[in-house]
């Protein structure tokens, strides 16, 4: 009887076979790694296929292995995947008892790199301070305030519950960008403390009518948005940059 990798592997043929059946198909091969949360990776080299899944999927149901490997394939060929594959890993994947143990594993494995509250120009306490007050009557309890380690300009903040961090994009520590920016950015991301994610037929939705109904009171929402769409343009400008 076939050992649990090389009945993997047979899963991953298939799933070449019938996305591609005119290509030859490549030898897999199908290990099982500790990644700090749910997370599995598909890379072709030298005409062999390697796969990393997430060691929180070894006991999975073999259907569920099966659309993960049509998931990971389709995703390495640029090809849709067929939504039955999508809707069963979905279904498993954000179980309850398999989103506790990806939790665990992102305490104990994930490492969170962090620097300091206070910046060159604003300091994250004393922001998240005064608008827990005026906005959430001072009863949000503060998670680990700091600043990004680099300037990124594609994710200007990013709330972890598991970690129970905020983080804030360096880029935003600038006399450049008022204060009420960098309020808002911070007061989205206390938004999601406020209202966690909700699961609706298997799926993780962050962003909720409550939340955005809340969020579209923030005194500057408006002038916040432009600015969003200002980063945007600055992004794009400079990836166009890089490109020429």
């Amino acid at each position: 009887m076939p050992d649990a990798q090389t009945q993997l592997s047979g899963l991953f043929v298939d799933a070449f076979r019938q996305l591609e059946p005119s290509r030859p198909t490549p030898d897999v091969e199908v290990r099982f790694y500790p990644y700090a949360g749910l997370n599995h990776t598909i890379r072709l080299r030298s005409g062999r296929v390697y796969v990393r899944v997430s060691d929180l999927f070894r006991d999975a149901p073999m259907n569920v292995h099966r659309s993960l490997a049509f998931i990971l394939v389709a995703k390495l060929l640029r090809r849709r995947t067929p939504q039955v594959h999508e809707r069963v890993y979905r279904d498993y994947a954000f179980s309850p008892h398999v989103q506790r143990a990806s939790d665990i594993a992102r305490r104990r494995r994930g490492r969170k790199q962090l620097t300091s509250a206070r910046g060159a120009h604003y300091d994250l306490e004393r922001l998240f301070d005064r608008l827990n007050r005026r906005h959430f009557e001072g009863e949000l309890a503060k998670p680990t305030l700091s600043w990004s380690p680099r300037r990124t300009r594609r994710i200007l903040g990013h709330h972890d519950p598991v970690h129970d961090t905020i983080v804030i994009s360096k880029s935003l520590d600038s006399p450049e960008v008022p204060e009420w920016f960098v309020e808002y950015i911070l007061f989205h991301e206390m938004l999601h403390i406020k209202h966690p994610a909700r699961l609706i037929r298997g799926r993780r939705f962050y962003h909720t009518k409550a939340f955005r109904a809340e969020e579209e009171r923030y005194p500057y929402f408006r002038q916040a948005q432009d600015w969003l769409d200002s980063f945007a343009r600055q992004r794009r400008s400079l990836q166009r940059a890089r490109a020429a």
